[in-house]
């Protein structure tokens, strides 16, 4: 029992010796708060009743999605289930379309056809870690999810979103050998090169997403166990240790700055030189045309990087739940929905094998 807790009782029965008409009604609350001291845990000393491990704690084995915040709530509820379903579902057929074209046509085997596919694999896989079980979680009453469950999805969610961060910038880097080395392109950018730079980009995604996946679930977790999110994402998880967090977030912070800043940056320099070739080009028409074909790669930079940025790399002191979940659904929900949309729209080359494809398919 603590010394406040001690000193707390000690003034509440003094005030009922002093208030006769109180006395029964402290009696009772400083009664029932001994008791409640007498069997919690003590929160920073978890080892006493529960292992180090959060897969092997003996008091709640699942954990629970919560959303506690009313506001968030009606704004998050707005979203029918019906309309999140089929944006979901027409996420998957986008990008099982692009992933089709850009194998079926062979007008579309080129190095940033081949960083395209990888990305809508990625959208695909990124979206289904979260969003079924989101799903299910609006349609039933059953919240809950199993601790490997939990560090599963963590796992899958990491990986394959530090991944497209990285690819992203390869296909910077594609844009700027394009424009800026147009007569070293074909070497530049050989398919030996693609591979290297889709297998590291996989790579680093895999060892990040597995090392910050278990520096979070080897924490002890021995409190309440209701997550305030609708997928096991890092911050409402830290907030559910029992014990301090600050090196976490430390860690947390490097690992964000390292792996999704770094690749900005390249993005970042890539499209300086860019622009820099483009206006130095003499017509007005050649630098609407080359600058049309980085438009697709700059609003999908925008909508993920931007949301990713906002999510893991604001101050603590400006985080709020409220505004992380809204952000989620648009990383999650959207930009893996308008991925598609974005590249097809807005590029001949794509436009022009879909209705080779449609064209093909109706005569057989």
């Amino acid at each position: 029992m603590s010394y406040a807790h001690v000193v707390s009782s000690c003034q509440a029965f003094s005030l009922c010796l002093l208030v006769p008409g109180a006395n029964r009604r402290i009696r009772e609350r400083v009664l029932s708060n001994l008791n409640n001291e007498e069997k919690k845990p003590d929160s920073y000393n978890c080892k006493q009743s529960i292992p180090n491990r959060l897969f092997y704690t003996g008091n709640i084995n699942t954990l629970k999605y919560s959303s506690t915040v009313p506001a968030t709530k009606k704004r998050v509820n707005s979203v029918p289930v019906e309309t999140r379903t089929l944006m979901y579902l027409s996420t998957l057929v986008g990008n099982i379309l692009i992933i089709m074209i850009t194998i079926v046509d062979a007008a579309l085997h080129s190095p940033i056809y081949f960083f395209l596919k990888n990305l809508s694999f990625l959208e695909i896989g990124y979206t289904t870690s979260t969003i079924p079980r989101m799903l299910a979680n609006f349609l039933t009453k059953r919240k809950g999810i199993s601790f490997l469950g939990c560090a599963t999805q963590m796992y899958a969610f990491s990986l394959l979103g530090i991944t497209e961060y990285c690819l992203l910038a390869a296909m910077a880097y594609d844009r700027y050998v394009a424009i800026c080395h147009p007569l070293r392109y074909t070497t530049m950018m050989s398919w030996n090169m693609c591979f290297l730079l889709s297998a590291v980009s996989w790579l680093i995604g895999v060892l990040v997403a597995l090392g910050q996946t278990t520096f979070i679930f080897t924490l002890p977790y021995c409190g309440p166990n209701r997550i305030n999110h609708f997928f096991c994402d890092l911050p409402p998880l830290l907030k559910l240790a029992c014990v301090a967090t600050y090196k976490n977030e430390i860690t947390t912070y490097i690992i964000a700055v390292l792996f999704v800043m770094v690749p900005f940056l390249l993005i970042v320099v890539s499209y300086v030189q860019i622009l820099h070739t483009i206006f130095k080009m003499p017509s007005a028409g050649g630098k609407r045309k080359t600058l049309s074909t980085c438009f697709s790669h700059l609003v999908v930079v925008t909508l993920f990087y931007g949301s990713g940025i906002v999510t893991y790399l604001r101050p603590k002191a400006f985080y709020s739940s409220s505004s992380n979940k809204l952000l989620s659904l648009s990383y999650t929900l959207m930009s893996p929905m308008m991925n598609p949309l974005i590249y097809s729209l807005r590029n001949k080359e794509v436009k022009q094998a879909l209705k080779r494809l449609i064209a093909k398919n109706i005569n057989v």
